[in-house]
């Protein structure tokens, strides 16, 4: 059973020569924007071929040396399709070609980034929260890692990695690996890491800023500017707590530490599941933890994911609809069975919103899509999340509940922990767990769920007693007369969770009923949305605003949006104000007049939702 497929976003063949081991030693130059330095790799010749192939993406090569002999080695570029060329780097004629075992090797490629790697966020001492020194951080997923240094950009190779930084003496750096040293010299420090535990290019990460930290559980400490660590320290004090309770779900946690870094607001993502150092986004500091379970799906994919990983991107699904899974049932065993239900329920409706705007016949949709052709970055929703929890969860009910389902996944995890693998791996081993109930599974539409797009064939009849309130209250901002007296206090909202509030707004903006002005004038007046902090809560208060064209709301929801840089958010708010007529030329300029604060990621995929590439 092969546990891989060719990666289509991939240039590298490591069916022929395969890369097990990253040593980099870098150096931090913020003023021209760099990382410069070498990359030793160790490569294991795996079949009939003269070269290794590696991923690159505007990499500056300067030469590539035999470590063994100290000898230069011949090596091409080519290829360039827009997100990536091809690195060709000819083999050196074995010391004894009557060896056959003679197979292993080591190079050495001196080499810099590019100042716009897309990879890279370099920010100025104004885009932090201190506002006197700048600020690097990576973001490597999916295809970025080719920008960062030279390697088989691809999750279908695994290799482990070290590191030696060298930094300016202020500063503080991080990455996805376990520190062995510092060390000092007049102007820089030198940080030394390794991570023990193979990980896919992706999970390789770096920042590099002044930080605080805080102890926060006996494996966990959270990093931020100094102006973000109380509050940072507070919100996710639950670490421990979902670390445990994941590791009753999926196994014990193998990577040591779990540290968290709160990233300056441009972090394109909720979190990033960069192995012993979560990256996560300042959006999450609500006050009340109310937004605290994003971390709980980073904590899962320290096994989905980060253990068990997808061999290329066509099955992402593999990663987010399992790591949706595990973090709703860690959700579930911390706030009760009605709580994970609701919250799948209102995953559910993202997924409706999602699939309605990417078309319902768009193969994106599938679960299992095609992307020859294709950069990831662009086929980037929700879909992988919510229709693979959805087949997760229907699985589990068909097939006889949370005791029989959750030692299957536990199983499943122990089994392939270390491999990237695909869909039907996964799909196999499924079948083999369940002997005695074959002729169950075969009654599953599998081609549907994962070739057909749209919404999933079998939608869960999930409990929704929690949903209730929330329901008849939107209804009831609905169907008010308003030439009546407002029936409508604070106290509607008072007993309802943060995730009860966040429903309420989205059932309004998923209505097809357009909200009157003074209707949205009349709840601000009542529930004051304005003044809450919790992210979701404003994001979906600004986008009822948009939907009812409410003028003077514009500018709150373009500072909201370029404030941040939180695709889940940004992307939204742009798409909505671009329908807008009116107000489309006010969005683009905004667009431009920022995008050069904006992460690579995120500056490439609002520039398509505003149709500035076509």
């Amino acid at each position: 059973m092969a546990l891989s497929e060719n990666d289509p976003n991939s240039f590298s063949r490591p069916d022929l020569a395969v890369v097990t081991h990253v040593h980099l030693e870098l150096n931090v130059d913020f003023n021209r924007k760099v990382l410069s330095g070498k990359a030793i790799l160790d490569i294991e010749k795996k079949g009939a071929t003269n070269t290794v192939i590696l991923d690159n993406r505007d990499l500056i090569i300067l030469s590539v040396i035999n470590v063994d002999n100290g000898s230069t080695l011949n090596y091409k570029i080519e290829n360039d399709i827009g997100y990536g060329s091809k690195f060709i780097i000819e083999l050196p004629t074995p010391i004894d070609a009557s060896n056959e075992n003679d197979t292993r090797y080591k190079f050495e490629i001196n080499y810099e980034t590019s100042s716009d790697a897309t990879g890279l966020q370099w920010l100025t001492p104004e885009q932090t929260a201190g506002g006197k020194y700048p600020y690097l951080f990576s973001q490597c997923e999916a295809i970025h890692a080719r920008s960062v240094l030279p390697c088989q950009d691809t999750p279908s190779v695994k290799f482990t990695y070290s590191a030696k930084i060298s930094a300016p003496q202020e500063m503080t750096v991080l990455m996805s690996a376990l520190l062995d040293d510092v060390t000092n010299s007049e102007t820089t420090k030198i940080y030394r890491f390794h991570q023990p535990i193979p990980i896919p290019s992706y999970l390789i990460a770096i920042a590099v800023g002044v930080l605080a930290s805080k102890k926060i559980g006996p494996r966990s400490t959270v990093w931020a500017e100094q102006e973000y660590i109380d509050r940072s320290a507070y919100e996710f004090a639950e670490t421990e707590t979902m670390l445990q309770i994941a590791e009753q779900i999926c196994g014990p946690y193998v990577w040591g530490v779990y540290d968290l870094l709160v990233l300056p607001p441009s972090f394109p993502f909720g979190g990033m599941e960069n192995p012993c150092l979560t990256f996560v986004t300042p959006t999450l500091l609500a006050g009340d933890r109310s937004l605290a379970n994003v971390v709980a799906h980073e904590i899962a994919h320290s096994w989905t994911g980060n253990l068990v990983t997808n061999a290329n991107f066509e099955h992402f699904w593999l990663n987010e609809g399992f790591t949706m899974f595990v973090e709703r049932k860690i959700n579930g065993r911390m706030f009760g069975e009605k709580y994970r239900q609701f919250s799948a329920l209102n995953g559910l409706k993202s997924l409706e919103e999602c699939i309605e705007t990417l078309g319902k016949s768009n193969q994106i949709t599938n679960l299992v899509p095609n992307l020859i052709g294709i950069n990831p970055d662009d086929s980037f929703s929700v879909v992988p999340y919510e229709k693979g929890h959805t087949l997760l969860f229907y699985l589990e009910q068909l097939l006889g509940g949370s005791d029989v389902f959750e030692p299957f996944l536990k199983s499943y995890l122990n089994t392939y922990e270390y491999k990237s693998i695909v869909t039907n791996n996964w799909k196999e081993y499924l079948y083999k767990y369940f002997p005695n109930k074959i002729e169950l599974l075969d009654s599953v539409d599998w081609n549907a769920w994962f070739n057909t797009p749209g919404m999933p064939p079998v939608i869960p009849n999930y409990d929704k007693s929690l949903a209730i309130a929330c329901t008849e209250l939107a209804q009831k901002w609905i169907s008010w007369e308003e030439t009546t007296t407002s029936p409508f206090d604070k106290n509607d909202i008072q007993n309802l969770t943060a995730i009860q509030k966040i429903t309420f707004l989205a059932e309004l903006r998923a209505s097809s009923t357009i909200l009157s002005l003074k209707k949205l004038e009349t709840m601000q007046d009542t529930y004051d949305f304005n003044s809450i902090k919790n992210a979701e809560i404003r994001f979906l208060w600004l986008r009822l605003c948009i939907k009812s064209r409410w003028a003077s709301k514009v500018s709150d929801a373009l500072d909201f949006a370029t404030e941040q840089g939180r695709l889940k958010f940004v992307r939204p708010i742009f798409r909505d104000l671009y329908k807008w007529e009116e107000m489309r030329q006010t969005a683009v300029d905004t667009y431009l007049k920022n995008k050069n604060k904006m992460m690579y990621v995120t500056a490439h995929m609002v520039a398509k939702d505003l149709h500035l590439n076509d």
